[in-house]
């Protein structure tokens, strides 16, 4: 599977934006999927998952509330809605496809190339 992330851009704090992944490949709506994001001299970090059929959704502690994983896999595209956006959520946002059971960057594989959310306050 290779993933193309999509949607990214210059928001004010409070603003919302809405991430895109497309996928190619036959075999998208096998996999449970993922968001990550890198904020600048930081870690790459989980922000939210989701199993194949859609139906199961979990995400970081710092995203709750706030951030709303879906996916479409006629459309073979996972989406993440953002809303409430502070200057902390500044990153790199990545999909992903989870490869292993739990939520670190080595349960993900198959990255896309990022996209840059950039959160004025």
């Amino acid at each position: 599977v290779q993933l193309q992330a999509s949607g990214g851009g210059l928001v004010q704090a409070g603003g919302s934006l809405r991430l895109s992944c497309a996928a190619s490949g036959r075999t998208f709506s096998y996999y449970d999927m993922g968001w990550f994001r890198q904020a600048p001299g930081k870690e790459r970090e989980f922000v939210a998952g989701i199993s194949w059929s859609g139906q199961t959704t979990y995400y970081a502690d710092s995203v709750k509330g706030r951030f709303t994983i879906s996916r479409d896999n006629a459309k073979k595209t996972v989406y993440l809605q953002m809303n409430s956006l502070k200057p902390e959520d500044t990153a790199v946002y990545y999909c992903a496809v989870k490869t292993g059971g739990g939520t670190l960057e080595r349960d993900f594989g198959s990255w896309g190339q990022g996209t840059l959310v950039t959160v004025s306050s």
